[in-house]
């Protein structure tokens, strides 16, 4: 994991200054014992004693006199007034000091200034004091004191001649290597003025660091922008395609195979079947199949290469639902429900294995159960509290833990100021992290939040979720995943952040944990971040629920805006925000009930409303409106809507693998991020789209995985985005996948003009007044509250 920024030098840099200071404060001013001639014994320790400080490679750390000596200021620290012969920073005091014994011991002066230990730099300083001492030796009628001085200008005299001598470039360090040379050439070209100080030093963090596994580096580096993972090789693929056809599998999962497996995908595959289950849409009881088949009777239900398997797939499957992370027992269960015969021992292995990750010892939450029969009712209440043991993936463990320390350093690091203006900019201008909620029509506080932040010149940018949302953020708004991947923004700096001051993200709840923990570590310190977004609306497609956990945390300002959604779709979903189906007055025709009585119906009414009712009844031409239903099979959901509406309003054979010039797409270039556009035209290397004012290209191999038609949507699909007109689909069998913030989003998509093709009777009523939607389990809530528990505001 990253680590956040601020932790710019090595860890020895700091004490290994106190050590020299020690050793420095130890030269000018030896003991008493240091008018002694040191004992033959006493000789050879300086001259030894740096062929263990001179190794940089055993620890990777610079020894006490290696940066500090060049840089650094001994006289000073150690309570003295240097010397004008003995400046800072010129490398001369320790050799200085050595002086006397180098007549002694060739060499030993040179290596003693590379770097020397306290205490032999205070043996060295002793010898050279009593060698002094020795050559005043014809005149005992001198005093202590009047020997001292006499050893101080001696010294002093000779640090001015070796200084007259040294025209070039200082020497010592020459024998250095590693970590400590990097550094000490930093340190000259610094001194030289070739560098700037800059580069190598930064302010430090406010607030203390969790400690690393090993030596940070001099300069956190931030991830850069993500690329597309690179096809496998076709050796491989070939290869997998073998066992895949010996096993009975379809060939054609042979390129997700390589994919997920990587370079061994084969030979991983003929040794653990059950990895087939790393590509999505493969079940258990296809990959009990394959297994069956490639070993036969090696194999059984408690085979720990399938419960492992097993408890991955769980999670990944739990990811899909929201889930970061699921309850052990939630686990033990679906692994039972997959004929596992020991489920704890499956957990167990599983974690051991590391292939999953535990975040809370089983026992902690079982030691409220201790008094055995001390009254179980009584004991229950505390229970409670005990947080559950968790089971998740490393993947989004990471992505949590990263997201979590990354936006505690937002906070840390942001300098207070005083911002005038409204609410949301006082507190913009006070904190580093700023959470904003409100309906459609408050978007519009953020946006001049932005306007006016690049006033006071500050370097700020909007981002969004989807494309089709820049046209209410503005022309210079960007959506989250172009930021992310470098083709729109600011770009980055040296580090890898990203230029800016201030980030306003809207859609904040789109934001899953992956990417939110991307955009935060791309961000430098003392950038400030505003979140902004309706909690009413669906999650984020993917893992994890950033900006609910945020909110619930109270660890930021949270400006909850007073802008209502004007009109009668507005007071439409407002009312649904708060579990209330309302009727509204709609003169303009604003709203539209449509009932119909099964799918069949509902697919008819809906072609017959996008093609003709509402360009004719409501001006807005086909292409401005789009249909949204609950999900992509069944008898009225997008696969056949697509279908009915390519038929009406761009009938064609399909020609550019099942598209035809004109129609309208859902292209998904990163998985939740969903872009819809119009097929311009085809070539060998692929689909090319336009998409509001931007061309794109989708490559030939993904024209399969990644695009649909989309004249009818999803609502996760359409969040974050709306249109003139919203034709919203409720076929009967949809009523088990409504909740109330599905339609509050399906209906929040419409500006001018809604229409609900209406076939589930009293369903609707009960999702709006009781269908909340199903919790997801993450872990960045007592993350953040356990990093920025005492900093939180109102």
């Amino acid at each position: 994991m990253t680590e956040p920024s601020g932790e710019t030098a090595p860890e020895a840099v700091e004490p290994a200054a106190e050590d020299l200071r020690e050793g420095a404060a130890g030269a000018p001013a030896p003991g008493p014992e240091a008018t002694e001639e040191p004992t033959p014994s006493e000789e050879p320790v300086p001259a030894e004693e740096p062929a263990t400080t001179e190794e940089p490679g055993a620890g990777d750390e610079p020894s006490a006199g290696e940066v500090p000596g060049a840089g650094e200021e001994p006289s000073t620290a150690a309570g003295e007034q240097p010397d004008a012969g003995e400046q800072p920073g010129t490398g001369e005091e320790p050799d200085a000091a050595d002086e006397p014994s180098t007549r002694e011991e060739p060499g030993a002066g040179e290596e003693h200034g590379a770097g020397e230990e306290p205490g032999t730099a205070q043996e060295a300083g002793g010898g050279g004091q009593g060698d002094a001492g020795a050559s005043g030796g014809d005149a005992p009628e001198l005093s202590d004191a009047q020997a001292e001085l006499a050893a101080q200008r001696e010294l002093r005299a000779r640090i001015e001649a070796r200084k007259a001598e040294k025209s070039g470039p200082l020497t010592s360090g020459a024998k250095l290597s590693g970590t400590a040379a990097d550094l000490l050439a930093a340190v000259r070209a610094v001194e030289g003025g070739s560098a700037s100080g800059s580069t190598f030093y930064e302010a430090p963090e406010p607030a203390p660091r969790r400690p690393a596994a090993e030596t940070a580096p001099a300069m956190t580096v931030r991830p850069p922008a993500p690329e597309r993972p690179t096809a496998p090789a076709p050796g491989t693929t070939a290869a997998v395609r073998e066992v895949l056809a010996e096993g009975g599998a379809p060939e054609a999962l042979a390129g997700q195979v390589a994919a997920a497996l990587g370079e061994g995908a084969a030979t991983a595959l003929r040794e653990d079947p059950w990895q087939l289950l790393t590509v999505s849409g493969v079940r258990p009881e296809q990959a009990d199949g394959f297994a069956r088949a490639l070993l036969g009777s090696a194999c059984g239900p408690g085979d720990p290469r399938r419960t492992v398997a097993l408890t991955v797939w769980l999670l990944e499957r739990a990811a899909l639902q929201g889930h970061t992370a699921l309850e052990i027992q939630t686990v033990r269960a679906g692994l039972a429900g997959h004929a596992v015969p020991d489920p704890e021992e499956a957990v167990e292995t599983a974690v051991s294995e590391a292939a999953v990750l535990v975040f809370q010892e089983e026992e902690t939450a079982e030691e409220p159960d201790g008094d055995e029969d001390a009254g179980e009712e009584g004991s229950a209440p505390e229970q409670e509290p005990a947080a559950p043991v968790l089971l998740g993936l490393d993947r989004y463990a990471l992505a949590e833990e990263s997201l979590a320390d990354g936006l505690a350093r937002l906070v840390r690091t942001a300098t207070a100021d005083t911002w005038e203006g409204g609410e949301l900019e006082r507190a913009a201008g006070a904190h580093g992290l700023v959470l904003h909620t409100g309906g459609e029509a408050s978007r519009a506080e953020p946006v001049a939040l932005a306007a006016a932040a690049r006033e006071r010149g500050l370097r700020t940018l909007v981002a969004v979720h989807a494309g089709d949302g820049r046209r209410a953020a503005g022309l210079d708004a960007v959506t989250v995943a172009d930021l992310l991947s470098g083709t729109a923004g600011p770009g980055r700096d040296e580090e890898g952040a990203l230029a800016l001051d201030l980030l306003v993200v809207l859609d904040a709840p789109q934001l899953d944990v992956e990417t939110g923990a991307m955009l935060v570590e791309s961000l430098p310190d003392g950038c400030r971040l505003v979140l902004s977004g309706d909690p009413e609306v669906l999650g984020a497609p993917g893992a994890g629920r950033v900006f609910a956990d945020v909110l619930a945390a109270r660890v930021c300002p949270r400006i909850a805006s007073r802008v209502p959604d004007p009109g009668p779709l507005g007071e439409l979903v407002s009312g649904i925000g708060v579990g209330e189906l309302n009727q509204v007055e709609a003169p303009g025709k604003e709203v539209v009930i449509v009932p119909v009585r099964d799918a069949g119906e509902a697919v008819h009414r809906t072609v017959q409303l996008v093609a003709d009712s509402v360009p004719r009844a409501i001006g807005v031409p086909s292409e401005q409106t789009q249909v949204v239903t609950v999900g992509h099979g069944g008898s009225a959901g997008t696969r056949a809507l697509n279908a009915a509406l390519k038929q009406r309003l761009n009938p064609g054979p399909g020609r550019f693998g099942g598209y035809d010039i004109g129609d309208r797409v859902a292209y998904a270039p990163a998985p939740g991020h969903t872009v819809t556009g119009t097929v311009l035209s085809a070539d060998t290397d692929g689909l090319r789209l336009r998409c509001g004012d931007d061309e794109l290209l989708v490559p030939r191999e993904r024209v399969e995985s990644a695009l649909r038609h989309g004249w009818a949507l999803t609502a996760h699909q359409a969040a974050g985005a709306r249109w003139p007109a919203v034709v919203v689909v409720l076929p009967g069998d949809a009523a088990g996948g409504l909740s109330r913030p599905w339609v509050y989003t399906a209906f929040g998509r419409a500006e001018r003009h809604l229409s609900v093709v209406h076939g589930v009777d009293q369903a609707l009523a009960r999702a709006v007044a009781e269908g909340v939607a199903p919790e997801r389990t993450t872990r960045l809530r007592p993350l953040l509250e356990g990093l920025l528990a005492v900093g939180g505001e109102e």
